[in-house]
């Protein structure tokens, strides 16, 4: 008797016989970016495409620091390789459109870039799937006003600093919260930090580490010329105005280190959460 196979059993038959990781392939896709300044980027780049063609999808990969490319095409990932500065940079100019990103450490730092490229290879398949190993992160945006009108405006994934810059004379910040006055500060500074920054220039100023999905702001004053200025906690929704009163003429508000803009007497700089999320995927 001709043996006839049940419609079930031959949907099963044909699972079976799609290649391996073909169901993966479709549902994952990755984009790969790296530091176009350090050389071993371009070799890890090159072998990691080839690793993860076998495994997912590779919508792109290529040597910038500009996320802008790699969330067009819609990612499930974008794999950054350099170190905590790129990613930053990389997640900075993602803006509104946040895609998880998998940092892979061939830099100095490796706080937030805490794969290596070994260990990469080794979770990948957890890294691109497991959603349960992604962190949601405070973003910040800063906005410069001069003579009421935004100056310049920029997303800060670690902090905004406000620096006293040459001749280095003491300077005098006055700061808001919700639109009610704290107080004046006098001394080189001040940090507005993520918890994601908390272990950045905050960390050297003596300001608290935080674990990264606290929802709060840090303000920590860079050597104040007080007894009683203190670095401070804000929950994360407050809305913070620094009114730069008494400046020099290099006084720099710079945003996670690399985006700089100078400010004048009489400069606003107005920090507030970002509505989206900084999402960074954990090493397990």
């Amino acid at each position: 008797m001709k043996k006839i196979d049940s419609p079930v059993r031959s949907r099963q038959a044909k699972s079976v016989a799609a290649a391996p990781g073909s169901e993966a392939k479709q549902a994952r896709r990755v984009y790969l970016v790296g530091n176009p300044d350090k050389k071993e980027a371009a070799a890890v780049l090159k072998d990691l495409r080839s690793f993860a063609a076998s495994r997912c999808t590779v919508v792109g990969a290529g040597l910038d620091r500009d996320g802008r490319s790699a969330s067009a095409v819609k990612p499930d990932r974008i794999v950054v390789l350099g170190g905590d500065g790129t990613l930053i940079g990389v997640a900075r100019t993602l803006g509104k459109h946040q895609v998880p990103l998998i940092g892979v450490n061939v830099g100095k730092l490796g706080f937030l870039a805490e794969f290596s490229p070994d260990e990469l290879q080794r979770h990948f398949d957890r890294a691109m799937s497991d959603d349960s190993l992604i962190s949601r992160r405070t973003v910040l945006h800063v906005a410069i006003v001069r003579d009421g009108a935004v100056k310049d405006n920029s997303l800060a994934i670690n902090d905004c600093v406000i620096q006293a810059g040459p001749p280095f004379r003491i300077i005098n910040l006055g700061i808001s919260i919700n639109g009610e006055h704290l107080t004046d500060v006098g001394g080189d500074g001040l940090i507005v930090c993520t918890p994601s920054g908390s272990t950045a220039h905050n960390l050297s100023a003596g300001g608290p580490i935080m674990q990264p999905d606290v929802d709060a702001i840090i303000l920590t004053p860079l050597s104040p010329h007080s007894l009683t200025h203190k670095p401070l906690v804000v929950e994360r929704e407050s809305v913070i105005d620094i009114v730069a009163v008494t400046v020099n003429e290099g006084t720099t508000a710079i945003i996670d280190g690399q985006v700089s803009c100078p400010l004048k007497p009489g400069d606003q700089v107005s920090v507030r959460r970002f509505p989206t999320d900084f999402l960074l995927v954990r090493n397990p």
